[in-house]
Protein backbone atom coordinates (compact mmCIF):
# COMPACT_ATOMS: atom_id res chain seq x y z
CA UNK A 1 0.00 0.00 0.00
CA UNK A 2 1.62 3.56 -1.12
CA UNK A 3 1.86 5.86 1.83
CA UNK A 4 0.09 8.88 2.94
CA UNK A 5 2.49 11.21 2.28
CA UNK A 6 3.17 9.99 -1.37
CA UNK A 7 -0.60 10.04 -1.80
CA UNK A 8 -0.24 13.42 -0.88
CA UNK A 9 2.34 14.19 -3.13
CA UNK A 10 1.13 12.73 -5.88
CA UNK A 11 -2.42 13.91 -5.84
CA UNK A 12 -3.27 16.35 -8.60
CA UNK A 13 -6.37 18.80 -9.53
CA UNK A 14 -7.47 15.70 -11.74
CA UNK A 15 -8.69 14.05 -9.05
CA UNK A 16 -11.08 17.39 -8.31
CA UNK A 17 -13.66 16.26 -10.62
CA UNK A 18 -16.55 13.77 -10.10
CA UNK A 19 -15.31 10.87 -9.09
CA UNK A 20 -18.93 9.64 -7.91
CA UNK A 21 -20.71 11.67 -11.23
CA UNK A 22 -21.22 8.01 -13.11
CA UNK A 23 -23.66 7.00 -9.56
CA UNK A 24 -27.12 7.20 -9.46
CA UNK A 25 -29.39 9.71 -6.81
CA UNK A 26 -31.69 7.58 -5.07
CA UNK A 27 -35.29 8.30 -4.91
CA UNK A 28 -36.34 10.18 -2.04
CA UNK A 29 -32.60 10.27 -0.84
CA UNK A 30 -32.15 12.67 2.33
CA UNK A 31 -29.44 15.44 1.48
CA UNK A 32 -26.89 16.94 3.58
CA UNK A 33 -28.89 19.89 3.71
CA UNK A 34 -32.23 17.94 5.12
CA UNK A 35 -29.66 16.20 7.47
CA UNK A 36 -27.97 18.95 8.92
CA UNK A 37 -31.64 20.90 9.22
CA UNK A 38 -32.86 18.22 11.52
CA UNK A 39 -29.55 18.75 13.85
CA UNK A 40 -29.50 20.37 17.53
CA UNK A 41 -27.24 22.31 19.25
CA UNK A 42 -25.50 21.82 22.39
CA UNK A 43 -22.60 24.07 23.71
CA UNK A 44 -19.78 22.78 25.40
CA UNK A 45 -16.86 24.43 27.17
CA UNK A 46 -14.79 24.20 23.84
CA UNK A 47 -17.18 24.46 21.05
CA UNK A 48 -20.59 23.91 19.44
CA UNK A 49 -22.01 20.14 19.51
CA UNK A 50 -24.65 19.43 16.53
CA UNK A 51 -26.49 16.25 17.00
CA UNK A 52 -30.10 14.47 15.60
CA UNK A 53 -32.24 13.47 18.58
CA UNK A 54 -35.50 11.83 17.13
CA UNK A 55 -38.40 9.87 18.46
CA UNK A 56 -39.23 8.33 21.85
CA UNK A 57 -38.90 5.46 24.02
CA UNK A 58 -35.56 3.61 24.65
CA UNK A 59 -32.48 5.25 23.88
CA UNK A 60 -29.58 4.31 21.55
CA UNK A 61 -26.92 6.90 20.78
CA UNK A 62 -24.47 5.88 17.70
CA UNK A 63 -21.16 7.68 17.71
CA UNK A 64 -19.87 7.98 14.19
CA UNK A 65 -15.32 7.94 13.93
CA UNK A 66 -12.62 9.40 12.07
CA UNK A 67 -13.07 11.57 9.27
CA UNK A 68 -17.11 10.75 9.21
CA UNK A 69 -19.87 12.20 11.40
CA UNK A 70 -23.18 11.43 12.34
CA UNK A 71 -23.87 11.48 8.41
CA UNK A 72 -22.78 7.82 8.86
CA UNK A 73 -26.09 6.58 10.28
CA UNK A 74 -28.48 8.71 7.89
CA UNK A 75 -30.05 5.56 6.57
CA UNK A 76 -30.60 4.12 10.25
CA UNK A 77 -32.15 6.97 11.94
CA UNK A 78 -35.80 6.78 11.09
CA UNK A 79 -36.01 3.25 10.90
CA UNK A 80 -35.17 2.94 14.57
CA UNK A 81 -37.84 5.46 15.68
CA UNK A 82 -40.20 3.75 13.53
CA UNK A 83 -39.53 0.86 15.94
CA UNK A 84 -40.02 2.72 19.09
CA UNK A 85 -36.23 4.48 20.13
CA UNK A 86 -35.60 7.62 20.67
CA UNK A 87 -32.16 7.87 18.52
CA UNK A 88 -29.50 10.49 19.55
CA UNK A 89 -26.71 11.08 17.05
CA UNK A 90 -23.90 13.33 17.50
CA UNK A 91 -20.78 14.78 15.68
CA UNK A 92 -18.59 14.60 17.47
CA UNK A 93 -16.29 18.69 18.02
CA UNK A 94 -14.14 18.53 15.14
CA UNK A 95 -16.45 16.85 12.74
CA UNK A 96 -19.45 17.44 10.80
CA UNK A 97 -21.20 20.32 11.72
CA UNK A 98 -20.14 20.76 15.28
CA UNK A 99 -17.42 23.15 15.38
CA UNK A 100 -13.89 22.81 15.03
CA UNK A 101 -11.24 25.11 17.18
CA UNK A 102 -7.84 25.09 17.39
CA UNK A 103 -6.42 22.80 19.37
CA UNK A 104 -4.49 19.41 19.91
CA UNK A 105 -5.40 17.98 23.24
CA UNK A 106 -8.97 19.28 23.01
CA UNK A 107 -9.52 16.52 20.60
CA UNK A 108 -7.88 13.18 22.61
CA UNK A 109 -10.66 10.66 23.77
CA UNK A 110 -10.48 12.40 27.46
CA UNK A 111 -12.33 15.48 26.09
CA UNK A 112 -14.40 13.55 23.61
CA UNK A 113 -15.60 11.43 26.01
CA UNK A 114 -16.52 14.35 28.17
CA UNK A 115 -18.00 16.08 26.41
CA UNK A 116 -20.51 13.42 25.08
CA UNK A 117 -21.34 12.72 28.75
CA UNK A 118 -21.71 16.42 29.12
CA UNK A 119 -24.23 16.34 26.06
CA UNK A 120 -26.44 13.56 27.95
CA UNK A 121 -26.84 15.16 31.05
CA UNK A 122 -28.26 17.86 29.14
CA UNK A 123 -30.87 16.00 27.68
CA UNK A 124 -31.72 14.72 30.97
CA UNK A 125 -30.75 11.09 29.68
CA UNK A 126 -28.60 8.91 32.44
CA UNK A 127 -28.77 5.84 30.51
CA UNK A 128 -28.68 3.87 27.10
CA UNK A 129 -28.14 1.70 24.62
CA UNK A 130 -24.79 2.95 22.33
CA UNK A 131 -23.15 1.66 19.09
CA UNK A 132 -20.12 2.73 18.04
CA UNK A 133 -17.95 2.42 14.98
CA UNK A 134 -13.98 3.00 14.09
CA UNK A 135 -12.68 5.67 16.05
CA UNK A 136 -15.96 5.92 18.25
CA UNK A 137 -15.13 2.84 20.08
CA UNK A 138 -12.05 5.07 22.06
CA UNK A 139 -14.14 7.71 23.44
CA UNK A 140 -16.74 4.79 23.88
CA UNK A 141 -13.61 2.71 26.67
CA UNK A 142 -13.08 6.21 27.62
CA UNK A 143 -16.84 7.50 28.43
CA UNK A 144 -17.08 3.79 30.36
CA UNK A 145 -14.17 4.95 32.43
CA UNK A 146 -15.61 8.04 33.16
CA UNK A 147 -19.19 7.35 33.66
CA UNK A 148 -19.21 3.34 34.23
CA UNK A 149 -23.19 2.83 34.72
CA UNK A 150 -24.16 4.97 31.73
CA UNK A 151 -24.11 2.64 29.26
CA UNK A 152 -26.80 -0.44 29.97
CA UNK A 153 -26.14 -2.06 25.95
CA UNK A 154 -23.53 -2.12 23.88
CA UNK A 155 -23.48 -2.25 19.92
CA UNK A 156 -19.94 -2.30 18.81
CA UNK A 157 -19.58 -1.86 14.76
CA UNK A 158 -16.34 -1.97 13.48
CA UNK A 159 -14.65 -0.30 15.83
CA UNK A 160 -10.85 -0.15 17.62
CA UNK A 161 -10.48 -2.40 20.48
CA UNK A 162 -6.69 -3.63 20.53
CA UNK A 163 -3.80 -2.57 18.10
CA UNK A 164 -4.16 -6.15 16.62
CA UNK A 165 -6.25 -5.82 13.52
CA UNK A 166 -5.58 -2.23 13.72
CA UNK A 167 -4.82 -1.06 10.03
CA UNK A 168 -5.33 2.94 9.48
CA UNK A 169 -5.09 3.79 6.20
CA UNK A 170 -3.54 7.12 7.31
CA UNK A 171 -0.52 7.25 9.74
CA UNK A 172 1.34 10.79 10.31
CA UNK A 173 3.87 12.31 12.28
CA UNK A 174 2.88 15.48 14.10
CA UNK A 175 4.06 18.65 12.51
CA UNK A 176 4.60 20.43 8.83
CA UNK A 177 4.15 17.25 6.43
CA UNK A 178 0.97 16.49 8.11
CA UNK A 179 -0.16 20.01 8.71
CA UNK A 180 0.44 20.33 4.81
CA UNK A 181 -2.04 17.35 4.16
CA UNK A 182 -4.94 19.16 6.22
CA UNK A 183 -4.35 21.81 4.47
CA UNK A 184 -5.08 20.08 1.03
CA UNK A 185 -7.90 18.40 2.51
CA UNK A 186 -9.38 21.46 3.49
CA UNK A 187 -8.65 23.28 0.14
CA UNK A 188 -10.09 20.69 -2.02
CA UNK A 189 -6.78 19.97 -3.53
CA UNK A 190 -6.88 16.20 -1.95
CA UNK A 191 -10.38 16.21 -0.51
CA UNK A 192 -11.76 13.70 -2.99
CA UNK A 193 -8.41 11.73 -3.34
CA UNK A 194 -8.78 11.06 0.34
CA UNK A 195 -12.84 10.10 -0.08
CA UNK A 196 -12.27 7.95 -2.85
CA UNK A 197 -9.78 6.09 -1.72
CA UNK A 198 -10.86 5.88 2.02
CA UNK A 199 -14.38 4.48 0.39
CA UNK A 200 -12.91 2.69 -2.41
CA UNK A 201 -10.66 0.36 0.43
CA UNK A 202 -13.71 0.64 3.06
CA UNK A 203 -16.75 -0.83 0.77
CA UNK A 204 -16.78 -3.93 -1.39
CA UNK A 205 -18.22 -2.04 -4.26
CA UNK A 206 -18.02 1.99 -4.05
CA UNK A 207 -21.55 2.80 -5.17
CA UNK A 208 -21.78 6.16 -3.24
CA UNK A 209 -22.89 8.95 -5.69
CA UNK A 210 -22.88 12.69 -5.33
CA UNK A 211 -25.37 13.18 -2.46
CA UNK A 212 -23.80 10.90 0.15
CA UNK A 213 -20.48 11.94 -0.83
CA UNK A 214 -21.70 15.55 -0.16
CA UNK A 215 -22.11 14.92 3.96
CA UNK A 216 -18.72 13.34 3.84
CA UNK A 217 -16.91 16.13 1.37
CA UNK A 218 -18.48 19.42 3.31
CA UNK A 219 -17.20 19.37 6.67
CA UNK A 220 -13.91 18.78 4.99
CA UNK A 221 -14.13 21.90 2.98
CA UNK A 222 -15.58 23.57 5.41
CA UNK A 223 -11.83 23.15 7.55
CA UNK A 224 -12.81 20.50 9.75
CA UNK A 225 -9.87 18.86 9.95
CA UNK A 226 -8.74 19.50 13.44
CA UNK A 227 -9.90 16.35 15.22
CA UNK A 228 -8.58 14.66 11.73
CA UNK A 229 -5.01 15.71 12.38
CA UNK A 230 -4.83 14.55 15.91
CA UNK A 231 -6.67 11.19 15.20
CA UNK A 232 -3.94 10.55 12.40
CA UNK A 233 -0.78 11.83 13.79
CA UNK A 234 -1.18 10.80 17.71
CA UNK A 235 -3.90 8.04 18.10
CA UNK A 236 -2.80 5.80 15.11
CA UNK A 237 0.84 5.73 16.34
CA UNK A 238 -0.08 5.65 20.13
CA UNK A 239 -3.32 3.52 21.05
CA UNK A 240 -4.92 4.38 24.52
CA UNK A 241 -4.96 0.98 26.78
CA UNK A 242 -8.45 0.41 27.88
CA UNK A 243 -7.63 -2.88 29.66
CA UNK A 244 -8.94 -1.72 32.71
CA UNK A 245 -12.50 -0.52 31.16
CA UNK A 246 -12.49 -3.79 29.34
CA UNK A 247 -12.61 -5.71 32.83
CA UNK A 248 -14.99 -4.10 34.36
CA UNK A 249 -17.79 -4.33 31.05
CA UNK A 250 -20.59 -6.53 32.41
CA UNK A 251 -23.91 -4.97 30.21
CA UNK A 252 -25.15 -7.10 27.17
CA UNK A 253 -22.57 -7.03 24.17
CA UNK A 254 -23.19 -7.66 20.63
CA UNK A 255 -21.10 -7.36 17.66
CA UNK A 256 -21.99 -6.27 13.87
CA UNK A 257 -18.82 -6.39 12.28
CA UNK A 258 -18.10 -6.39 7.96
CA UNK A 259 -15.61 -9.71 7.86
CA UNK A 260 -14.10 -8.28 5.10
CA UNK A 261 -12.81 -5.02 6.45
CA UNK A 262 -8.72 -4.46 5.89
CA UNK A 263 -8.88 -1.10 7.87
CA UNK A 264 -10.05 -2.71 11.39
CA UNK A 265 -9.84 -6.79 11.32
CA UNK A 266 -11.72 -8.71 13.65
CA UNK A 267 -9.74 -11.95 13.10
CA UNK A 268 -6.35 -10.92 14.62
CA UNK A 269 -7.58 -9.69 17.68
CA UNK A 270 -10.96 -12.36 17.72
CA UNK A 271 -10.54 -14.08 20.61
CA UNK A 272 -9.05 -11.60 22.52
CA UNK A 273 -11.65 -9.35 22.06
CA UNK A 274 -14.97 -11.53 22.51
CA UNK A 275 -13.27 -12.42 25.93
CA UNK A 276 -12.84 -8.74 26.82
CA UNK A 277 -16.28 -7.34 25.99
CA UNK A 278 -17.65 -10.83 27.03
CA UNK A 279 -20.14 -11.14 24.31
CA UNK A 280 -21.26 -14.42 23.75
CA UNK A 281 -21.13 -16.35 20.61
CA UNK A 282 -24.40 -15.96 19.30
CA UNK A 283 -24.38 -12.07 19.18
CA UNK A 284 -21.25 -12.06 17.29
CA UNK A 285 -22.68 -11.34 13.69
CA UNK A 286 -20.17 -11.12 10.77
CA UNK A 287 -21.65 -8.72 8.10
CA UNK A 288 -21.09 -9.45 4.40
CA UNK A 289 -19.02 -6.28 4.08
CA UNK A 290 -15.81 -4.73 4.69
CA UNK A 291 -15.51 -0.79 6.79
CA UNK A 292 -18.78 1.32 6.42
CA UNK A 293 -20.88 -1.27 7.26
CA UNK A 294 -23.61 1.30 8.12
CA UNK A 295 -23.50 2.97 4.28
CA UNK A 296 -24.93 -0.27 2.00
CA UNK A 297 -26.48 -2.95 4.97
CA UNK A 298 -28.36 -0.36 7.28
CA UNK A 299 -31.38 -2.55 6.73
CA UNK A 300 -29.61 -5.54 8.36
CA UNK A 301 -27.94 -3.48 10.63
CA UNK A 302 -31.30 -2.03 12.23
CA UNK A 303 -32.41 -5.61 12.59
CA UNK A 304 -29.83 -6.59 14.27
CA UNK A 305 -30.10 -3.52 16.65
CA UNK A 306 -33.52 -4.52 17.59
CA UNK A 307 -33.60 -8.14 17.49
CA UNK A 308 -30.94 -7.37 20.52
CA UNK A 309 -32.45 -5.04 22.46
CA UNK A 310 -35.54 -6.84 22.69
Amino acid sequence: MRSFLTLVLTATLLFSCKPYQNTKIRKNQITYEDFRADQRLYPTDDGLIKYIDKGEGPVILLLHGVPTSGWLYRKMINPLVANGYRVIVPDMLGFGSSDSPEGFEIYNAENHAKRLIELMQSLGIETWSHGMHDAGGLWTWELMRQAPNSIKNLIVFNTIIYEDGFYPPVRMKPGGMAKTAMWAYRNGITTNTLLKNLFNQGLQENTLNPVDVAGYKTPLLEGKTQAMYYFFSQTCNELPDYSDVFENITVPVTVLWGIHDTMLQWPPQQTRAASALGVQPEDIHFIDEKHFIQETKAEELVYKIIDFLN
